[in-house]
């Protein structure tokens, strides 16, 4: 019999902001990053997106940047105690709906994974915290040393989630007529586009035109708004003001 799964992005699905923000701020606070470092390449672009002038990607598309840049040279072992540390004081930071729905997959006993474009080793901890079957995040690769080396092996685009969503699929035999997946960005429409039952969880405005422009998606697709403490079911037809 094949399996019925829950695929999950994490970030802004799961975790009401970004694991790798939270982690950046950590690393701050650690004095593993220079704070200076904040204010001259990442603090104007985040006003920018504070203000809602400027968009939330751009912003942490800089940072990540940033981030990949400062790891460098560090040990890994080092940087994996402080994002336990994270995962210990945020990780219950979520969104009701999808910490609920985690739990009913599992009380259905549904695999469920998660695939997020955080970092693995942050990825790993929150997986490890609410006990799911397998996780998939970007691989900060190490030297034998087991320090930074500055090399990415990314995991928040559709095309790389679809080719790890494929081995996870054919290694758990997962009916995807049956199965669900939950995201928030275009980084995730290879995984709502696979499943039988796809929600789209606070979706950006380029992952909503794309939900409507895609007609076997949009009749399927449940979009879900959860603000302040309401949560809002949508269908395709929702207007963009």
């Amino acid at each position: 019999m094949k399996n019925i799964a829950a695929f999950f992005d994490i970030d802004g699905t799961i975790f009401r902001n970004s694991l790798m923000i939270e982690h950046f701020q950590k690393l701050m606070n650690f004095e593993v990053i220079d704070p200076a470092i904040w204010y001259t390449k990442v603090k104007d672009v985040y006003l920018e997106w504070e203000k809602r002038y400027g968009d939330f990607e751009k912003y942490l598309e800089i940072l990540a940047g940033v981030y990949l840049e400062e790891l460098k040279g560090i040990d890994k072992a080092y940087v994996e105690f402080i994002a336990a540390h994270v995962i210990k004081v945020n990780g219950d930071m979520v969104y009701k709906y999808s910490r609920d729905q985690i739990e009913f997959h599992k009380r259905k006993g549904h695999k469920v994974f998660f695939i997020s474009g955080s970092p693995d080793f942050l990825v790993s901890k929150m997986a490890e915290k609410y006990e799911v079957t397998e996780y998939r995040g970007s691989l900060y690769k190490v030297d034998e040393e087991n320090k930074f080396t500055g090399e990415l092996v990314r995991m928040w685009d559709s095309t790389s989630k679809k080719k790890v969503l494929n081995q996870l699929i054919e290694k758990y035999d997962v009916d995807l007529k049956n199965s669900y997946a939950y995201g928030d960005t275009t980084g995730d429409l290879s995984m709502l586009r696979l499943m039988g039952n796809p929600i789209a969880i606070n979706p950006n405005l380029q992952l909503l035109e794309a939900i409507k422009k895609d007609k076997d998606l949009s009749e399927k697709a449940t979009i879900i708004v959860e603000r302040k403490n309401v949560i809002y079911k949508l269908d395709h037809n929702v207007e963009i003001i």
